[in-house]
């Protein structure tokens, strides 16, 4: 069968060990990735999870409820056969990071930025030896190859995976560093998302909220946090 049957048919979601992992029995019929490849998951942790998307499913899937299957569906179905591509693009956000390009006034903001991202480059200089160069407004910035290729190393040492986890932390923040830092768990989850939204934040409390964009950020930050969790999944012992 595959993952994005409409009615839901089954009564009972379990997970079984197999070899390479742990799969997803549908009354004892396996789950598969919607290309129908078999769907082996590395971790007990992250196939109870999914296990547990598919039991709490209604009469119908939604797939917006099931964000972990997403993920190891896309693992299987698309990184798995890209994985240099996408590791590669994602490692090419250390080039332009967000946390790298400073306001030059007001300087309230200015102070913001700066003591809200620079701990962060500081973690990344002394974690992976990759000191960032930073600029004023949007004018691009040329960063050291040495760093780009030390921040480049920790993104291809990732499993499959991992890497899926980490494209969501780093589209959706921006950053490389940022990515990097949910990664190692250099700051709560909650204070990694606040600072890849210090502009917008701060845009809001010049000139007010807007709803679409309110809306827009609570999906992200839902999407940012599912990912997060996603990689602490696959950091537990099978």
């Amino acid at each position: 069968m595959t993952s994005w049957a409409t009615k839901k048919f089954w009564k009972n979601a379990e997970v079984a060990a197999t070899e390479g992992g742990f799969e997803v029995l549908l009354d004892g019929r396996k789950l598969r990735t919607p290309s129908k490849a078999a769907l082996v998951i590395p971790t007990l942790e992250i196939a109870q999870k999914v296990a547990r998307e598919w039991q709490s499913q209604d009469t119908k899937i939604d797939p917006v409820t099931m964000p972990v299957t997403r993920m190891a569906n896309s693992a299987i179905d698309k990184v798995a056969h890209q994985f240099d591509a996408v590791a590669d693009m994602l490692a090419s956000y250390g080039e332009t990071d967000l946390l790298c390009y400073r306001a030059a006034f007001p300087i309230e903001l200015v102070e913001k930025q700066h003591a809200v991202w620079t701990p962060f480059l500081l973690w990344a200089e002394t974690t992976f030896d990759a000191p960032l160069v930073l600029g004023e407004g949007i004018m691009h910035v040329a960063q050291p190859a040495a760093s780009i290729e030390k921040l480049r190393a920790p993104v291809f040492a990732l499993n499959t995976f991992e890497l899926v986890a980490f494209h969501d932390l780093v589209a959706i923040s921006g950053s490389l560093v940022l990515g990097l830092a949910a990664l190692h768990a250099f700051k709560s989850p909650e204070d990694i998302w606040q600072a890849s939204r210090l502009d917008e934040n701060w845009q809001e409390s010049q000139w007010g909220q807007d709803d679409e964009a309110t809306e827009l950020a609570a999906k992200k930050r839902q999407a940012f946090f599912e990912a997060i969790e996603f990689y602490q999944g696959l950091q537990v012992a099978p």
